[in-house]
């Protein structure tokens, strides 16, 4: 992929972020994982086996799909192929996305509407938003774009630089997977076992990259640079995933801010460990500086990412 297309795909996603009556690559992928899910849960008894069928699966799917649409659109022109590479790497992309899907919740609040709050951030976060007030709408709301920030920004930009559109759809399926299927209770603690533990591989090294992409963007934007590498270090690694804990970690620093905590799942509470210091009490303000974050370290990611595109194209 090259560093033009690159930084078009940035462009264009935060131009048009995610159009709802455009089609959409991962939305296509997560109707894929519901087909094979009940496919396969009829099928194959072993849940384990099942959802390892339902991983390999999706990426032979999913792989072979965006390979030969390329190639097909490469037969007919050049341009056409780099037009429909274009749509998808964008397609990968969050950036703008998660800014928009927060503001409701945030919209909300400033209304004095706790209640619409709570259901703008049910559409955002997988926890239960019913009881909380408004410092935990907000806790919740900087958390999610927090992490995020390596799910839907960093990690896609990571996966284009390597391999293009075909390993960033590849990570995305993967990512959509997990989001759909990973979770530790009854029904998936087995059968989405295997793309919960490829998730966190995959996502090994880009959360770290955007915990210190967060502590640069910190600095550049007069946060508190020095505290978001200090909570960063001291305290990513108490958040139950290998991953999430480093942006969220040096979020909560860069804030002055401690996340983290109890929190309910379907229907049980989660005691969550605490990442950062309580220096301030959350307020939308500490929202918007979360924006601000997620803006720079997407361009402090975007560097680096073009730079290497350029040199070794």
């Amino acid at each position: 992929m090259s560093a033009e297309l690159l930084v078009a795909a940035v462009v264009l996603d935060l131009l048009f972020a995610d159009p709802r009556h455009w089609p959409h690559p991962v939305v296509w992928i997560g109707r894929l994982i519901t087909g094979l899910e009940d496919e396969l849960r009829q099928r194959v008894r072993h849940e384990s086996l099942a959802g390892l069928l339902l991983v390999l699966s999706v990426l032979g799917i999913v792989g072979f799909a965006v390979i030969s649409a390329l190639q097909i659109a490469g037969a007919i022109a050049g341009l056409f192929q780099s037009l429909l590479a274009l749509w998808l790497a964008a397609s990968c992309l969050a950036l703008r996305g998660l800014h928009l899907e927060s503001l409701p919740v945030i919209e909300a609040l400033k209304e004095g509407d706790v209640g619409g709050a709570r259901q703008a951030l049910a559409m955002i976060v997988g926890r239960e938003t019913a009881q909380l007030d408004e410092a935990g709408i907000l806790r919740a709301t900087v958390e999610t774009l927090a992490e995020n920030a390596s799910d839907g920004v960093i990690a896609p930009l990571f996966y284009l630089c390597l391999g293009g559109p075909v390993a960033a759809l590849l990570y995305k399926a993967v990512n959509t997977m997990d989001s759909m299927v990973g979770y530790k209770n009854e029904r998936y603690l087995h059968f989405g076992r295997s793309a919960a533990q490829l998730d966190d591989l995959l996502n090994w090294i880009p959360a770290r990259l955007t915990g210190l992409l967060l502590v640069g963007a910190a600095w550049l934007t007069g946060l508190n640079g020095s505290g978001a590498w200090r909570i960063m270090w001291r305290d990513a690694r108490k958040h139950a995933s290998p991953n999430a804990g480093w942006p969220e970690a040096a979020a909560a620093g860069a804030l002055n801010l401690q996340l983290g905590g109890a929190a309910v799942y379907f229907g049980a509470q989660i005691e969550k460990p605490t990442l950062g210091d309580a220096s301030e009490a959350i307020t939308i303000g500490h929202y918007q500086s979360m924006i601000r974050l997620l803006y720079t370290s997407a361009f402090l990611g975007l560097l680096p990412a073009v730079l290497l595109l350029g040199v070794f194209s």
